[in-house]
């Protein structure tokens, strides 16, 4: 029978430790509330820069017509040799299995591709650490323009291939207050890179985030443009119904809005049958704002995996607390019947000794 001091010592460590679990999820109960705020008031500008592309493209020749080539670089296709792909996880862990799925996902995706070279930019410690651990980190060079060109003298950065799978790019600390600056700053990279013909896709795998019980990991391909205002979703893993079950209750017990808000839609600009005015030429705001709508992709992506993050550890933090709850009164009720053996044993002895006189 274990020692009833033991078991009080064990009970008080529990509680302890249910206070820290609960004061979490508290925590990112109201994290999730800002960062749920934070992807919906992005939405209205994404969805209406998905609208005028979408006008431009019924009013501009965006494709030779004569050769049926793209005349943006973004829209073309190429056969897929070199591939480009985006990993967004969490810099902390204590959220369940939130990276672990995606480090998953990841490496699903790079053995489906295991024929072709491939890139990784990692977005969060989590992923880095995984993705390091497994996969050699390229080597970059400083390299003059006038090398690849006689007519530049600039300098630019030439990553070295160590390996068919290489990691070209780590951004650790970025997720804490995201920005657009870092967002459009990482797109300008993927962008230039896939003008150069250096890269001839780039994929995105993050968690969907559309409210605290309807969440999915998807694999997204962001380049090229298939078509304006689809995902090209080329993996994707629901939620199960357990995890549903558990997400539901400690957006109950947090007091968090289970079903997300889409926001106010964005006026339907595009969709009538009129004949709108630009002031400049609709050919040249096509290319101008295409470039816009990958950074609004990539920016949307860290925008719902930091929501999807923190609805996780808040779910994680929830099942803690009520496994240890579960634990202290398991140890109760093993302490009381320690004590009441004790007790009984104590009887049995003061009994015994008195019949014996």
């Amino acid at each position: 029978m274990p020692n009833i001091l033991d078991i009080r010592r064990r009970i008080r460590s529990v509680i302890n430790t249910r206070q820290i679990t609960k004061a979490m999820k508290v925590v990112s109960a109201a994290k999730l509330r800002r960062a749920q705020e934070r992807a919906v008031a992005a939405r209205p500008y994404a969805q209406m820069l998905t609208n005028v592309l979408k006008s431009l493209v019924a009013r501009a020749e965006i494709y030779d017509p004569e050769t049926g080539v793209p005349k943006h670089p973004l829209l073309a296709q190429r056969e897929e040799k070199n591939i480009l792909l985006i990993a967004v996880t969490g810099d902390k862990g204590l959220a369940g299995a939130f990276n672990a799925n995606i480090t998953k996902a990841a490496a699903r995706f790079l053995a489906s591709k295991s024929e072709k070279n491939i890139d990784i930019e990692t977005i969060g410690r989590k992923g880095r650490d995984f993705l390091r651990r497994r996969y050699p980190a390229a080597k970059i060079q400083t390299r003059s323009l006038a090398e690849l060109s006689e007519s530049l003298e600039a300098q630019v950065e030439v990553a070295e291939r160590t390996g068919a799978i290489q990691i070209t790019g780590e951004h650790v600390g970025t997720l804490g207050k995201i920005e657009f600056a870092q967002a459009k700053a990482l797109a300008d990279s993927v962008i230039e890179r896939y003008c150069r013909e250096e890269i001839d896709a780039v994929y995105v795998v993050f968690n969907e985030f559309k409210s605290v019980i309807a969440q999915r990991l998807i694999v997204e391909q962001i380049l090229p443009i298939e078509q304006i205002g689809e995902q090209a979703v080329r993996l994707a893993e629901e939620m199960t119904e357990e995890e549903k079950k558990k997400a539901k209750e400690a957006a109950i017990t947090a007091g968090v809005g289970m079903h997300g808000t889409e926001g106010e839609a964005a006026t339907q600009f595009g969709t009538a049958q009129v004949d709108y005015i630009y002031e400049q030429p609709p050919e040249e705001l096509f290319r101008a704002l295409l470039p816009k709508y990958v950074s609004i992709q990539i920016f949307r992506a860290l925008l719902e995996s930091v929501a999807a993050e923190h609805a996780a550890r808040m779910t994680a933090m929830d099942s803690a607390t009520s496994n240890a709850t579960d634990m202290i009164d398991s140890l109760t009720l093993v302490m009381n019947r320690a004590r009441q053996a004790k007790i009984t044993k104590e009887i049995i002895e003061i009994v015994s000794g008195a019949a014996a006189m």
